[in-house]
Formats: C-alpha cells, structure tokens, sequence
C-alpha cells in the first residue's frame, strides 16, 4: 500500500500554518535510509480535542463584533473548522477562571440539595456552551468541581482545605453530582463524564480541595459510584483529574505524582474500580501516566488541562508544549484537552496568575490575536480526527512525532523540529519514501493517504 502525502503543512514563528510543496518519491529518495518509519503497530483510539468552557473566556469572547465572534467560534467547534474540537470541559462551580467564586449550592446544612441550582451557569458558561453544541452537536462534555460547596470543607472555604469527611457530607456530595448532571440535562446539555476533583493535590488560594487516594477510593465506591446508579445515570465517572503540588513541597510533590498514591490505590480496589470508565490526568500528573497505562490498558486516559505558561504566549512555550502532546500520546491519552481557550491580553485570573490561551481578545481593539499554540492544537486536531488509530513510528525522529491511521485509511503524521538548524527528514509509509528537509524549531502536519 502506498501512503503518498496530499497536504503538508509547516509553522515557523513568523510564518504559521503554511502549505508546503510537496516533492514526489523517486528513486533517490527511496533508496535513502529512512530516519522515520510509519509501522503497522496499532495503540490507542483518538477520542479527540478540545479546551475548557470559563466565565472569563466568556466574557472575552463578548469584545467581538458578533461576525467575528460567530466566525471564531466555528473555527472552534465546527467539524469544518480549523481546530474541530470534540470533547471540552466545564467546571461545576467556580473555576480559578469564573469572575467570582461560587458553588452551586451555598445553603448551609442542606443536604437533601432542595436549594441546588444552576441559576449562575445560565448567565455565561451555559450559553457559552450550547453557541458550541449548535455548530457541534456530537460535541462530549466533563466536569469536575474546583472546590465543593464551602459548608461542606474545613475550612469553611473555598480555597485551601478538605472535604468534610463524614457521612452526611459524602452522601449529599454524591447528591450534589447527581443534581448537576440532572440540572444541564434539563437545559439539552448532556454531561458525558465527572471527574471527582480538580487537581486532587492542589491546596491553592484559587477554589480548591486536597483528597487522598483512599479518600477517592471510598468516596467513589460507596458514594458517588451508587448514587448514579441509584438515579440511572449513564454519565461516566472518572478518576481525575491527577497533578501534582508545587515544586516547593518536594517530598508531597514525589508520593503524589506517583502512580502508586492515586490510581494504584483507587483503581486496586475492585468494588472502585467497576465505576470508573477512565483516569484524567494533568501537569505533573504526567509523571504517573505511563505506569497507570501499562498497569491498567483497558481503561480510557486524557489530558485534562495543558499546562498554561504566563500569560505572554511565546513561541518558546508553544515547543515546550508541543512536546506534552507527544509524551501523553506516546503514553496512552486518548484525548488531549487545553485549558483557556480564549482570554483578554495577559490572561489574568481572578486569584492573580496570568497565563496563556489559543487566542487573546483585545476589549479596547476589539479583535482577536491568534496564539503560538493555536497553531499547535491545530496541527494536531485539524486531520487527526475522533475515531483515529495511533500507529507506531520507528527511527531518529519518533521522538518528535505522533501518528494516527484515520478511519478512512490515511495517516496524519504530526511533527516538530526542535533544532535550531534545517534537518532532513527521511519519510518511509507503506511503500512511499520522501526526503524533505525541514525548517529549525518547526511544526508540521503531513495528510497521507
């Protein structure tokens, strides 16, 4: 079978997305040794990509005339668009960047949940969402909360603490799930899967709650996992989503982004593990994710929040995360998920911390910048579609690609040049060999079929 390729496209700092000339196979490239080689290895199944929906993305998007919002947003969601996401987060409650914190049910004591609602959310993140699910119906949904309800923490907070661990509490948190599913599917918005907590190991001045592997593990097995049954939910529960604490706390930082503290622990316990359809893992959680996969090869895995830099979206972040995507393919995700997808210039959080976003909406000029890692995703999302195969590669330069066999039989091969000189890239699918030479601290997509 030849693959030959049919599109190529290259990004340079000055000079993203570029189709490129394609030179033919002949005899001289064929009879050059080949330093990639697409192989009939199959791995895991892509399930796709996407970013978080946040109040803040919210309200930068409102900066736009409604044209050019409309025309970004199909850019984003649209299954001809240029990123064609198709799985994407929300929080339940306050994420660090919703407005203000806020939980979804702040009265005291109430542990029947009488009083949850869902009121905020139809201000901003339900809109947000339902503008995506128009131009993408098939679009997958998860959550997972920052911080529970404040009387349920000690201390009565939403950021820094823990989760009450008493009974009542545990059984009106499971409670507080299932009224959050019921509640968006009241609005048509189906919620695909929750993942416990947001960065189980975060005790940050942001909305946040700190839990243990055996705290998920009880938690899940006797709580959550019965009260979806008990309701007949069919919305998925995942373990996640894992990182691991600042770099200050070295000891916690070693226990935690191990795979043994977490998922070792949850996933050990088979009355647990019946409930969980997959693990969610982010920043140092990468640590763990080999060992998860290989211990655990018949679950689903994902990227849940690509790390997010400080607010000046540099092309030198853009290799940095380029190279996240290729560790968490390489190491079984099926999905890989960016965090903001759109924010003002400096991408300030409520709680202070500036970080980057796939594009940067100016207010006063009301316009839209595109980002250095705009392009990334793009590279990847825009031919490596849901229902894609990872394939294997062989050769000097597998450790700067990613392949997928389509379902239609081609292959999308996304690859970068870290090195600050042109090299040669010795191509060798099927029965096709190319020899073309690459620009330094480039990214390219090659489309074969």
């Amino acid at each position: 079978m030849a693959d030959t390729i049919q599109k190529w496209f290259a990004s340079t700092e000055k000079a993203p997305w570029m189709a490129q000339n394609i030179p033919g196979p002949g005899p001289e490239q064929a009879g050059t040794a080949a330093n990639l080689t697409v192989t009939a290895e199959t791995f895991q199944t892509l399930e796709g990509f996407g970013g978080c929906f946040n109040e803040l993305g919210f309200v930068a998007l409102g900066h736009l005339p409604e044209e050019e919002r409309a025309g970004l947003m199909h850019e984003l969601f649209h299954p001809e668009g240029e990123q064609r996401f198709s799985i994407c987060r929300l929080p339940i409650g306050a994420s660090d960047y919703a407005l203000e914190w806020y939980s979804l049910n702040e009265n005291d004591g109430d542990y029947a949940m009488e009083h949850f609602s869902i009121e905020r959310d139809r201000q901003m993140l339900i809109p947000y969402i339902k503008e995506a699910l128009q131009l993408n119906p098939d679009l997958k949904l998860f959550a997972s909360p920052w911080s529970p309800p404040t009387w349920m923490k000690f201390p009565k907070a939403y950021n820094y603490g823990t989760l009450r661990w008493e009974p009542q509490v545990l059984e009106a948190y499971a409670l507080y799930f299932v009224k959050f599913v019921e509640a968006y599917r009241a609005e048509g918005i189906t919620i695909h899967q929750v993942h416990v907590q947001n960065e189980v190991v975060a005790d940050q001045k942001f909305p946040s709650c700190v839990w243990t592997g055996e705290q998920l593990r009880i938690f899940i097995r006797d709580y959550l996992g019965p009260a979806f049954e008990k309701h007949g939910l069919e919305t998925e529960i995942w373990l996640g989503t894992i990182n691991a604490p600042e770099p200050w706390d070295e000891w916690l930082k070693a226990k935690s982004s191990d795979h043994d503290a977490f998922a070792g622990v949850v996933l050990g316990d088979p009355e647990a593990y019946k409930y969980i359809k997959g693990v969610g893992y982010q920043w140092a959680g990468k640590y763990a994710i080999q060992r998860t996969v290989q211990s655990y090869p018949e679950l689903r895995y994902m990227q849940t929040e690509n790390e997010c830099g400080d607010g000046k979206n540099t092309w030198f972040y853009a290799r940095y995360v380029f190279n996240l995507y290729q560790h968490y393919f390489m190491n079984g995700v099926n999905a890989y998920i960016y965090w903001n997808m759109v924010l003002e210039p400096k991408g300030r959080s409520t709680w202070g911390w500036e970080q980057n976003s796939l594009l940067t909406i100016d207010p006063g000029q009301r316009q839209a910048t595109v980002n250095p890692e705009y392009y990334v995703m793009k590279h990847f999302s825009r031919f490596a579609v849901p229902g894609s195969v990872r394939v294997g590669l062989k050769g000097p330069w597998s450790g700067h690609a990613i392949a997928f066999r389509t379902p239609l039989g081609g292959i999308t091969l996304v690859l970068a040049n870290p090195f600050k000189e042109r090299r040669m890239l010795h191509l060798h699918s099927g029965s096709s060999s190319y020899s073309l030479e690459l620009e330094p601290e480039t990214f390219h997509t090659f489309v074969l079929s």
